[in-house]
């Protein structure tokens, strides 16, 4: 135990190990004998916070080790386009210790429209870099991806937030997502001062 310099007691740690001994004790009592965490959408371990995509019985599976291959559940396709317009995906990163904010959306028509500090382009992306993000967004993977990722003890992380197919998920990438790494690597080949 550590004192904060109003001499309170801050208790850190401890309390993260006490909760998550806590949590594991309470997932194997259950009356029928399965994973007592199902209705849980949000768990800290060590200094991370995870929250899951959706907890609903069906996804009471534990997650899989991470991979850099597709998930079992189908190889992605690219997503579809309905209308130039339309916007795929848009990320904002933020913070970092120089406090950046940039954002890259890619939409329908295959443009890439970026911003940084208030400078905005347009790019366009050539066939096989449309399909590319296009089947980037289409792995079945990204479905298992959590909405909230971060760790609850770094400051000076970017964080990651994308908004793509009706969903927002949040990340400083502190969890291994590979799925959602690769998104945010080739979105991040976009943005300026790279």
């Amino acid at each position: 135990m550590t004192r904060s310099t109003d001499g309170g007691a801050v208790f850190g740690r401890w309390v993260t190990v006490v909760a998550l001994t806590g949590l594991l004790g309470l997932v194997g009592c259950t009356s029928d004998g399965g994973a007592a965490g199902a209705e849980a959408s949000e768990v800290t371990t060590g200094t991370s916070t995870v929250a899951s995509p959706s907890a609903t019985p069906s996804s009471a599976a534990p997650p899989s080790s991470p991979s850099s291959a597709p998930s079992a559940s189908g190889t992605p396709t690219p997503v579809p386009v309905t209308g130039p317009d339309q916007r795929l995906v848009t990320m904002v990163v933020t913070g970092g210790f120089a406090g950046v904010n940039k954002e890259v959306a890619l939409r329908g028509d295959g443009t890439v429209h970026t911003s940084d500090k208030g400078e905005r382009a347009v790019h366009r992306t050539s066939a096989a870099e449309f399909t590319e993000l296009r089947t980037l967004l289409g792995d079945p993977a990204l479905d298992e991806v959590s909405d909230l990722t971060r760790n609850m003890e770094a400051a000076d992380l970017f964080q990651y937030t994308l908004r793509f197919d009706g969903r927002t998920v949040m990340t400083d990438r502190s969890v291994e997502e590979p799925a959602l790494d690769r998104l945010i690597d080739a979105l991040s080949a976009w943005l300026p001062g790279r």
